[in-house]
């Protein structure tokens, strides 16, 4: 087990805005990953911040960010705008690439609840650059079934038993990905985790997951530089 570096505090650039993140590092990383929140969360969300801490005690580099601005979050249009929000996750992993600590490294998303849907839409862009996903709870009807085709990344998705209507959802997209993939169902969860125990389980699935794939550099060329400064397509 390794033990993480302070946590830095980053102000990624994308497009006109800058996005707030906490990056970290362990001393020999094997990996990074992205965190991908749902609607109405933030880099300080205490579940994501829980795997996280989890992942960089397994020696995996984490970056939570904000994938809106303050004023951006209060609008229920862009916490659902999946296009917007797959934009910003695609400049936060095109700064991971420029940084000369993380430019070589695997990279990993972690999504949950709408922020899954972004991590799906980011993951199958041909030059996504993504090596494995890890979903929770994931709004994954809001991917179209071309884009979940297109994912070649490793897929995890982890759904409560008791999140009825979205245990349903994953169960669908688990059929339309044709990539490595695994669905995990945990007893007595319901869809944040709350219950007692739940959301170790969640941590110790992502863990294992992204272990299993972020151990080789990463096999994919980087991004131009201009794509961090701008919007992407």
């Amino acid at each position: 087990m390794q033990s993480s570096t302070q946590e830095q505090a980053v102000a990624i650039p994308c497009g006109a805005v800058h996005l707030d993140g906490v990056f970290a590092l362990p001393s020999e990383p094997t990996g990074i990953v992205l965190f991908s929140h749902g609607s109405g969360s933030s880099r300080l969300s205490p579940r994501n911040t829980y795997v996280a801490r989890d992942l960089r005690e397994a020696g995996i580099g984490t970056l939570l960010l904000d994938l809106l601005t303050p004023l951006e979050d209060i609008d229920p249009n862009s916490r659902f705008d999946i296009a917007l929000l797959t934009q910003r996750l695609q400049c936060a992993a095109d700064w991971l690439r420029t940084q000369t600590a993380t430019a070589s490294l695997p990279i990993g998303l972690f999504g949950a609840s709408t922020g899954a849907a972004a991590a799906l839409r980011l993951s199958a862009r041909e030059d996504a650059g993504v090596d494995a996903l890890v979903l929770r709870g994931g709004r994954t009807d809001l991917a179209t079934p071309l884009e979940l085709a297109s994912v070649s990344a490793p897929t995890l998705l982890i759904v409560g038993a008791l999140d009825d209507l979205v245990l349903t959802i994953n169960r669908v997209s688990y059929t339309a990905l044709k990539c490595k993939k695994r669905i995990e169902v945990i007893d007595g969860a319901t869809h944040l985790f709350e219950e007692a125990g739940k959301l170790d389980e969640v941590a110790v699935l992502a863990r294992h997951w992204f272990a299993l794939h972020l151990t080789q550099p990463a096999r994919h060329p980087a991004r131009s530089v201009r794509a961090v400064h701008g919007p992407t397509a």
